[in-house]
């Protein structure tokens, strides 16, 4: 039997890797990865580098580490433009909005007068996801995105039809977020 205090050699410690994001229901953390497999979490970091590199659809979001789902055919994505305020409150109202409607914030994007388009995968489906969202950012003090952009920005939503994006839209302009 194994000693559980022992580290993983890389290619067994990767295959776990993979096997564990395969199952995960939620984002797993390279803290949690690290923990399990008695690695820092910069080896962690860099073994997702390697798999990656090896054509694993792994996605890094601010919640953690997911493998990419299939496309699936079905839904139907479109970008929106945005404008609020940084306060977080206001950030935690407009992608409830999104959600409660019944679709997927993809990500968020901005672009910059410098850097050009600026992209970070967000992957929140419902208020949960968004609350874990929301609180990562508190613990962090990490700044929006749009922050660099006076609260102007860019969200990727998916949804099983056009008539749940038209319902999104509708909700974000009510509340006064959508940029028409």
């Amino acid at each position: 039997m194994e000693n559980k205090s022992e580290k993983l050699p890389g290619g067994k410690r990767r295959d776990l890797l993979l096997e564990w994001l395969l199952e995960a229901d939620k984002p797993l953390t390279g803290k949690e990865l690290a923990s399990r497999t008695k690695v820092s979490r910069q080896v962690i970091v860099q073994d997702i580098s390697l798999l990656k590199a090896k054509n694993h659809p792994i996605l890094a979001t601010s919640q953690g580490y997911i493998m990419i789902p299939e496309p699936d055919q079905k839904m139907v994505r479109k970008q929106i433009a945005c404008f609020h305020s940084s306060d977080l409150a206001v950030t935690e109202e407009e992608l409830n909005s999104i959600v409660d409607q019944g679709a997927r914030v993809i990500d968020v994007s901005i672009e910059h007068p410098f850097y050009g388009d600026i992209t970070a995968s967000l992957m929140l489906s419902n208020r949960s996801d968004i609350r874990r969202f929301i609180q990562s950012l508190q613990e962090t003090s990490a700044p929006l995105l749009s922050e660099l952009t006076d609260g102007t920005h860019m969200h990727t939503i998916e949804a099983p039809s056009s008539r749940v994006i038209e319902d999104v839209e509708r909700a974000l302009l009510e509340k006064q977020f959508l940029l028409t």
